[in-house]
């Protein structure tokens, strides 16, 4: 009887087994649980066409060809785009293992470019993410994996605790592979020193081989072992022909072993196992240091993902009952009632019904201290509940809750490459090809002047050489400077930002919202009458309490300062768009528009106080007796503002006022800012022009916005931020989001980015003077393998602790406790206009 073939891979079925899956209601035979698991699981999914339409078998030994179950979900199921992708298109973050260098990063790009559908591929180095866009009727998630498969890297669809759990295997792999080319390098040494002390004769020809004899066992391990990463990158590189930093470093090791190897088994001649354990040693040293900068640069938003809760009390049955159900925060919906414990993060964006309460938003913002929240009050997801039980209404889902759009744009951080990060990568693969064919060179020359030195020599010319140093150069410190601004409140979108402003000329300030605080302030308070200014600010603090208009929260916070006792307002009517009636100790009031107070003083308003305020709000307050006070409101300037204008025009940048309000308040905030041009009456299209005319003149814009109508300007600026309390709209189109809320965070990104330039270049230049130094030094003989490797692995160490200084910088000097003495001034200042 012919024996059957598998119906997944193929081979052969052994007899007497009973592995069947049922596919098209054919029982079909499988070879082993393996593929009947995988069978079963593709049919169950409701993938069963995978076999009729299949080229050929699954190949059984080639489990990475093979395409898992779960990818197969997430062609089905589809996989989280950004909000910027239109509707043919997906873009998605990739988890990527075992990434070197420049050259697997261009391997990579390079690779998915030439897939059909493919638009976009950016590879980021120091986190490991990939993110790809492509069009989605011609690509699939599981054909990207499969083709990053192909190639010789695992890459997985991104989740921030599986990428976690795949940095920390990855440093407890490495640090096994440390110890064990630690231990073989101590102990190779061991035997080494006698040899090289006794080189006048005093150890006979047997005690000199069985030295060599054991130092080439204690090295086979850190070879065998520690020494794979480079090994696999070498071949993963040859592969595809791309010259990588794994080639030099493992053509050198594998160069210094067999020299080594050949002399211990003829008996005669140098060795050098003690230099290969040593540069391996060291080496991987360099990589430890790389990679637990890497783990640290994507902790921030593993931190941030776990803040948000997955689970909620609801009260489906509010305010009638109180009882709750637990659900999953993915449940919840607008107008859904949620109770939220002590101690609990907020699940989504919503509004407190019931109870005051502290807020930590340091995990949002960056702020360390708790804030203050009572009834009617706002609350962003993932804020914590820090003292008392609330009850809130749910206005956004928790997916497009305040925490999820920062996630999303710190999925979206990262990617990409800045200038001098291409530059460097460019440099670095050229580098490497230039290098094997100089290390060839140097051997045929010493071959002739002198053949016992020319192996030797060319093996220090490859393990001198430092192309790590450039291409982790630039990705090691944007990583710093982003996990550091981050944790401060302030979220990096775009890989370029750095770059660009510390580049830029001009910087433009949207007014509302963004130099002043969005909110209408009390500026002026003058009496029309007898009745004093403390009693006329208690009288209208007592109409206004029961108001949820914005006009009431600064005339009754104005109150709040006054030594008298508050007063209490009764039969209080609000007739929308003219004012508030009440009674308050047996009178009648108004406050409100002139006309409507009018009605009630029976008199007409003073000449005195009929003269409009400069953009802003005037509401009068009367009574049966006559006019009583006028209150001039407006929007007040934040504290920070003139601190911040201040630096960016000490810095040399031209600084310009641009908004959408009356060009005699644009005029005013910028005199009292000391901007020298303020354009008012711009709508959108006219912002948008404005930015566009300077750029063709060669200027680098910066952009600050953060409304709605901000979104065009501030995607067509060279680069852009917006304010984290703006519109979301607004934030998905800047290249940086200032969360804190703070205008000053934007001096912090500013130093940030001259620190972060300069360290790069720093690296840089040490990089480049090292190689020019040390190579021509090791190809003229004045370098030994030993001191190559302990000089190469310590100038990749120096690139990388010099770039993680950046996490420790201490903080600019605009961001220390901004100046409420200065915004008190500039806003009495205001007030006295």
């Amino acid at each position: 009887m012919a024996q059957s073939t598998c119906f997944h891979c193929g081979l052969p079925v052994p007899a007497n087994t009973g592995w069947l899956v049922a596919i098209d209601g054919v029982m079909r035979p499988m070879c082993c649980p393996g593929c009947r698991a995988v069978a079963q699981n593709i049919v169950d999914n409701g993938f069963g066409d995978y076999y009729s339409t299949r080229m050929g078998f699954s190949a059984a030994t080639g489990q990475d060809d093979l395409i898992p179950v779960e990818l197969l979900l997430y062609d089905s199921d589809g996989i989280a785009t950004s909000a910027d992708v239109d509707a043919y298109s997906c873009e998605a973050a990739f988890s990527v293992e075992n990434i070197r260098c420049a050259a697997c990063v261009w391997l990579i790009e390079r690779r998915l470019a030439r897939m059909p559908g493919v638009q976009k591929a950016d590879m980021n180095a120091a986190t490991g993410r990939l993110r790809v866009r492509w069009t989605r009727e011609l690509c699939k998630p599981s054909d990207i994996l499969q083709a990053m498969r192909a190639i010789g890297y695992a890459a997985y669809p991104f989740d921030p605790l599986r990428h976690g759990e795949q940095l920390e295997q990855a440093r407890k792999t490495l640090f096994r592979q440390l110890f064990i080319a630690g231990l073989s390098m101590m102990q190779v040494m061991m035997y080494a020193l006698p040899a090289y002390l006794a080189n006048d004769g005093t150890m006979d020809a047997d005690m000199t081989q069985l030295m060599r004899w054991a130092s080439l066992l204690l090295t086979l391990p850190a070879m065998a072992y520690s020494a794979q990463p480079f090994f696999r990158g070498a071949w993963i590189n040859l592969k595809q022909r791309m010259p990588g930093m794994d080639i030099p470093v493992a053509l050198g090791i594998a160069a210094a072993f067999a020299a080594s190897l050949a002399a211990t088994w003829r008996g005669h001649g140098d060795v050098y196992f003690d230099s290969v354990t040593m540069f391996i040693f060291l080496l991987l040293g360099s990589r430890y240091l790389e990679l637990a900068a890497r783990r640290k640069a994507a902790a921030a938003l593993e931190s941030l993902q776990h803040a948000l809760p997955v689970s909620a009390l609801r009260m489906p049955g509010y305010p009638a009952r109180r009882d709750i159900e637990l659900t999953a925060a993915a449940r919840l919906r607008e107008g859904d009632v949620i109770l939220v414990k002590p101690g609990a993060a907020v699940a989504a964006d919503g509004v407190i019904l019931e109870g005051d309460t502290e807020i930590d938003l340091a995990l949002l913002t960056g702020e360390s201290r708790t804030q203050r929240k009572f009834v009617g009050d706002s609350l962003p997801g993932g804020a914590g509940n820090a003292t008392q039980a609330i009850v809130m209404r749910v206005t956004r889902a928790a997916a497009d809750s305040t925490l999820s759009l920062m996630v999303k744009l710190i999925e979206r951080a990262g990617q990409g490459k800045p200038q001098l990060a291409l530059w460097a990568d460019l440099v670095a693969t050229w580098f490497v090809a230039i290098l094997l064919l100089l290390a060839a060179a140097v051997f045929v020359v010493w071959h002739y002047l002198d053949p016992s030195r020319a192996w030797p020599i060319a093996i220090a010319v490859l393990v001198v050489s430092c192309p790590c140093a450039l291409s982790l150069a630039t990705p090691t410190a944007l990583a710093a400077a982003t996990e550091r601004l981050l944790r401060q409140g302030v979220l990096i979108a775009q890989p370029h930002v750095l770059e660009t402003l510390h580049r830029a000329t001009h910087v433009i300030f949207d007014k509302t919202g963004t130099l002043t605080a969005g909110k209408p302030l009390l500026r002026n308070a003058e009496t029309l009458g007898a009745t004093p200014r403390a009693q006329c600010l208690l009288v209208a603090a007592a109409l206004e309490t029961s108001s949820a208009h914005p006009l009431a929260v600064p005339i009754v916070a104005a109150a709040e300062d006054c030594a008298a006792p508050p007063l209490t307002a009764c039969e209080v009517q609000e007739l929308a768009g003219q004012g508030l009636e009440g009674t308050v100790d047996g009178i009648r009031y108004r406050l409100g528009c002139a006309p409507f107070v009018r009605a009630l003083t029976g008199c007409p308003l003073p000449q005195e106080a009929s003269q409009g305020s400069q953009g802003g709000t005037v509401l009068y307050l009367g009574s049966g007796a006559g006019w009583l006070a006028r209150f001039d409101l407006a929007d007040g300037l934040r504290c920070d503002a003139l601190q911040t204008v201040r630096q960016f025009q000490a810095g040399g940048k031209t600084v310009i006022l641009l908004s959408g309000d009356e060009q005699t308040v644009a005029q005013r905030v910028a005199d009292e800012l000391g901007i020298g041009t303020a354009l008012g009456q711009y709508l959108p299209d006219q912002k948008l022009a404005f930015v566009q005319g300077l750029q063709r003149d060669g200027a680098i814009v910066a952009m600050v916005g953060d409304g709605i109508n901000d979104a065009a300007v501030l995607r067509a600026a060279d680069v852009s931020f917006a304010m984290g309390s703006g519109a979301a709209l607004a934030q998905m189109h800047a290249d940086c989001v200032l969360l804190s809320g703070r205008l000053s965070s934007l001096c912090e990104v500013a130093v940030t980015a001259a620190r972060t330039i300069a360290i790069i270049r720093q690296n840089l230049a040490w990089a480049t003077l090292y190689n020019l130094l040390a190579i021509p030094a090791a190809a003229i003989g004045l370098l030994n393998p030993w001191l190559s490797g302990i000089g190469m692995s310590l100038s990749s160490a120096l690139v990388v602790v010099n770039a993680l200084r950046l996490r420790r910088m201490p903080h600019a000097q605009a961001n220390a406790d901004v100046s409420p003495v200065v915004c008190s001034n500039v806003n009495k200042t205001l007030q006295s206009g």
